[in-house]
């Protein structure tokens, strides 16, 4: 049997119909044997990324912290340096 005679028996709608049928089946086919499986290994490596970068994450801040601690040691140590330089001044006799 041809597709002409196909045609003329059942007509262009049936035809199409099932053409379309064949089509969706392909797609649903394709989409859950080749897709999923690269799907699941794309999502373990953004799981992956994901705990780098909230690692990453995690040493910025406590890099910062140490950054801020170590700035305000040195201020503070400034300000020591001036307060002593400003009693020894004032301690010096006049003349």
């Amino acid at each position: 049997m041809t597709i002409i005679e196909i045609l003329n028996q059942y007509g262009f709608a049936t035809l199409a119909a099932i053409a379309m049928g064949w089509f969706i089946y392909f797609i649903y086919k394709f989409t859950t044997e080749n897709l999923k499986s690269k799907l699941g290994e794309a999502n373990t490596a953004l799981i992956a990324l994901l705990d780098r970068i909230r690692m990453l994450d995690n040493d910025l801040i406590r890099l910062r912290s140490k950054l801020n601690t170590v700035l305000e040691i040195q201020e503070n140590e400034r300000r020591n340096d001036k307060s002593k330089e400003s009693k020894r001044i004032s301690k010096t006799p006049k003349k």
